[in-house]
Parts: C-alpha cells; structure tokens; sequence
C-alpha cells in the first residue's frame, strides 16, 4: 500500500510518501511546497492545490492522511491554517482518493513514543524508522510521520476516513466526481 502523508501550512506543506509492503515500510518521496509568502493568499493556495496534485499524479498513492491542525497562534493564523487545510483536502478529493486524518499528538505518539515530542525528535525518528541519510525539513519530516503513523495502523475503518472511489478519466483528463 502506498502512503501519501500531507502536513498542511499556508507557507509550508509538507508531503511524504511511503510504501507499506509485507510489514515493513520504506521512503518514497518528500518534500515541501513552499509558496512564495508575498504572494496573496488566493496565490498562495492555488499554489499548494497545484502541488498535492502533482505530487499524487506522480507518485499514484492508495490513501491519503492529513494532519488534524490544532495549534495556532491567533485566529488569523488558525482561519489561514485552515483554509490551506481546506484547499489540500479538496485537491485530495478532486483526485479520488481515499483521505483519512489524524491528531499530531497521535502521531507524535506512533513516531516518537510520546505525543508531545519536539519537531527535531520527530525528525530524528522518521530518520532512523525510514532509514534516511539526512534529515528532511522539519515539515516533511511531519508528513512522513504522518505518512508512518498510518502505515503501523494499517487501513482506518471509519473514524474520519472519507473513502472515494478512483476518478474517472478521458483523454487523460481526471473527471471529479460528485460527493458520495
């Protein structure tokens, strides 16, 4: 099963893709992508949008699993946060793919043995579980936690996953389908 593993930020999304074969799971991709911040949003999100879906044209993953946002500074930031969260699960959607969410603190948890790891503990782990030769950025190292998480638990049944079926296509062009 491929893995497709999303932290969403306005400034930073992290992606990481991980395949889970016979037990054992190994690194695909990462990466973030990162809009240019003096960008208008609507720039902004239509940036992030373009590239979730580039990242699943290429990498063809079986399920994707978003990090549930919690934490935000202030309102702003959390409705910003949001809507970038928003713009990631709709690319998601629009691809056909089944998405699940999970809590940082979950997968802090199932990375790092405690859920209220720090970022570079994060990373530390998802380096050593992945058998990484350096360090992703600290967004894609989320992901990949993300992405890891999902790939221990197996398939969710239920409790918050959205399961679509794969979009139709014509002439090469992927055809959204209405909500079920």
């Amino acid at each position: 099963m491929r893995i497709l593993g999303i932290d969403p930020g306005s400034n930073a999304t992290g992606f990481g893709v991980v395949d889970r074969l016979s037990g054992s799971i190994t690194h695909v991709t990462h990466g973030v992508l990162r809009p240019s911040r003096s960008a208008p949003l609507s720039v902004r999100l239509a940036y992030i949008h373009a590239g979730i879906a580039r990242v699943v044209a290429q990498n063809a993953p079986d399920i994707a699993v978003v990090e549930r946002v919690f934490i935000a500074s202030n309102p702003r930031s959390a409705l910003v946060l949001g809507q970038a969260r928003g713009v990631v699960l709709a690319a998601l959607s629009v691809s056909g793919l089944e998405v699940a969410e999970l809590a940082a603190r979950e997968v802090k948890k199932a990375v790092a043995g405690t859920g209220a790891a720090s970022k570079t503990q994060v990373q530390a782990m998802v380096m050593r579980l992945l058998e990484l030769d350096t360090s992703p950025a600290s967004d894609a190292a989320d992901a990949l936690a993300v992405a890891i998480c999902q790939a221990q638990a197996g398939r969710l049944t239920g409790l918050g996953v959205s399961r679509r079926r794969r979009p139709r296509r014509v002439a090469g062009r992927v055809l959204p389908r209405s909500p079920q």
